[in-house]
């Protein structure tokens, strides 16, 4: 194996994390992984050694995934899928860290996938805005206008939430009063 294959290799953690934020679906991710990975090694040229193969390889997914999304637009279906059964929670959290982390994760999901590749780029993978705006093949103010759009649709969905959460009026039984629960702390 050469010195830019393990390079390539290397990211695949990466590649994983962002696919999985795309798409939520784990098999459907690792698809989307592995065309990219299969684009990037018939395309190896491409890529100039000493540099990191992160960039280029976050272009090449995310044009993939446009890809994916616009054959779905076309044929109807779709474009995102449930948690797999075993990637449900089979009981509670048993810290608060985890529920948030868990509502912070459905709420990216349920933001268009637009602002969502913008927040992940920027905010999860650490790109500057100047290269995630490269990678999506967008402007610089279209990018900054998509997280800042992101971040106020996440903020919305998440009080949303913490509302929820804080008072939850039951139907009462037959003369009975509803409970009120206090906030979780």
């Amino acid at each position: 194996m050469d010195e830019k294959q393990r390079a390539i290799l290397d990211e695949i953690p990466r590649l994983r994390r962002y696919a999985r934020s795309l798409l939520r679906d784990r098999d459907s991710a690792d698809d989307l992984v592995q065309d990219c990975l299969e684009r990037a090694l018939l395309r190896l040229d491409n890529w100039q050694t000493g540099e990191s193969p992160r960039k280029w390889l976050f272009t090449i997914m995310h044009h993939l995934f446009i890809d994916q999304m616009r054959k779905v637009n076309r044929r109807g279906e779709a474009s995102m899928l449930p948690l797999e059964a075993g990637e449900v929670q089979a009981s509670p959290a048993d810290q608060l860290e985890n529920v948030a982390a868990r509502e912070i994760i459905d709420a990216l999901q349920a933001i268009s996938p637009d602002r969502r590749a913008a927040l992940t780029m920027v905010a999860i993978e650490g790109f500057s805005y100047a290269e995630a705006a490269e990678m999506l093949g967008v402007p610089a103010g279209t990018l900054m206008s998509r997280i800042a759009r992101g971040r106020d649709e996440l903020r919305g969905l998440l009080e949303d939430n913490a509302r929820r959460r804080a008072i939850r009026i039951v139907e009462p039984g037959p003369g009975r009063a509803a409970p009120i629960r206090a906030p979780m702390a």
